[in-house]
């Protein structure tokens, strides 16, 4: 038992030193510090600065008005009133409007035709054409949405006068009657829906950055100490040495993600509906997650500058598989569950739950688990490493030692 015991305190011992260690390693390197702190502290607000103001508003749209009459006008003067549509012009015909979108002058046109007037005013249905630049959907879907409002409210206008043409019998109803219930903001915007998963990504990468920049920094010290890094001792269980240094980045990272996901949103008036004791617990497996995979690739790692072309190349990978960009459930099968590989794709799906619809914690448990089953397995994959770069390290130290023998 007093075995057991000692084994257990000088493992726990083991990862303190190890937690030590490595935060010293971290205070000590400059371009470490950059990566853990300069990239989540600026980079969203950055993204944020972009993407402010969060509606598109004032896109240019030209008007072929072939039915010149007052009703016409009232439609035009209108959809100009709506924040989202700037008159450009009228054009003659749907040609000269067309080469307005070509040109890049415009990105829609309302096409009135001739028949507009006299078919609302003998109650029968009256059509107007929009022809839109589909090459950017954001602007579609603001453009589409102003005229949907236009409509709504121009039919209603016209039902009211019919009803009170008819008299207080009130003989003219509508068909349907419907009512909408949205869940979540209905306000948001861009920033609004693209940040949320945007930081998550950012914590992960930054992270991995980090950790692999530590990574090539001790393999250069290694290949200039004959195998054996100074500032790394191997002298820990490799279970406690990779426990060690996840802590050390976990508890780095948290205040980082603290103001990621709770002073980014307060500092631009950004919607956020969760709790901090819910999405700060959700997102630990996350960071520890994070940390373990960090470390598994340092296999990879050959020299100080390699992280570089890795995480710029992943980052791109990883915010499409996320869902952010295309829906997840539309991806092939190889894409999914590539994406459920990556920490930050559980961790953004469970984060825009908490912070966009209010969930709990408890209603986030699929991701949750999904992480931590996630830090299992990169946890193995680091032992895996660790245990192998010391295998070669004690290879290396070995062939250095006799070399240096016969030299002298």
């Amino acid at each position: 038992m007093k075995k057991i015991f000692n084994s257990i305190n000088f493992w726990i011992s083991s990862v303190g030193r190890s937690f030590a260690r490595e935060w010293s390693l971290v205070l000590k390197d400059i371009g470490v510090l950059l990566f853990f702190l300069a990239l989540p502290l600026l980079y969203p607000i950055a993204y944020t600065l972009i993407y402010n103001p969060e509606v598109v508003e004032q896109l240019p749209v030209a008007v072929v008005d072939n039915s010149r009459s007052a009703k016409s006008r009232e439609f035009i003067r209108q959809a100009s009133a709506a924040p989202a549509i700037q008159i450009y012009g009228y054009a003659d015909d749907l040609a000269q409007a067309r080469r307005w979108v070509h040109s890049g002058d415009v990105y829609g046109v309302l096409f009135i035709p001739r028949d507009y007037a006299k078919n609302l005013g003998s109650g029968r249905q009256a059509d107007v054409e929009f022809y839109a630049d589909m090459s950017l959907l954001l602007r579609y879907r603001a453009l589409l949405s102003a005229l949907t409002e236009l409509q709504i409210k121009i039919t209603g206008d016209v039902t009211m006068s019919r009803v009170e043409q008819a008299g207080a019998a009130g003989t003219i109803s509508m068909p349907i009657n419907s009512s909408s219930n949205f869940l979540g903001d209905t306000e948001q915007g861009f920033a609004s829906f693209i940040m949320p998963g945007i930081v998550i990504l950012i914590l992960q990468q930054s992270m991995l950055l980090g950790i692999t920049f530590i990574g090539g920094t001790s393999r250069e010290r290694r290949l200039r100490n004959g195998g054996v890094d100074p500032l790394r001792p191997d002298s820990m269980p490799v279970s406690a040495d990779i426990w060690g240094r996840a802590l050390c980045y976990t508890v780095f990272y948290l205040p980082m993600t603290l103001y990621v996901v709770k002073v980014i949103p307060e500092m631009f008036s950004l919607p956020h509906y969760g709790s901090a004791v819910d999405y700060l617990p959700f997102l630990l497996p996350m960071l520890i997650a994070t940390a373990f995979l960090g470390q598994a690739l340092t296999w990879f790692i050959k020299e100080r500058e390699t992280p570089f072309l890795i995480i710029v190349f992943t980052s791109v990978v990883f915010l499409f598989l996320s869902g952010l960009t295309w829906p997840r459930y539309a991806m092939s099968q190889v894409w999914y569950w590539a994406g459920n590989l990556v920490p930050a794709t559980w961790g953004i799906e469970g984060f825009i739950r908490i912070n966009s619809n209010g969930a709990t914690l408890a209603e986030s448990s699929r991701p949750f688990i999904a992480m931590w089953i996630l830090s299992a397995i990169y946890f193995i994959a680091a032992w895996v490493v660790v245990a192998a770069i010391r295998r070669r390290a004690r290879r290396q130290s070995a062939v250095a030692v006799p070399a240096t023998d016969r030299h002298d």
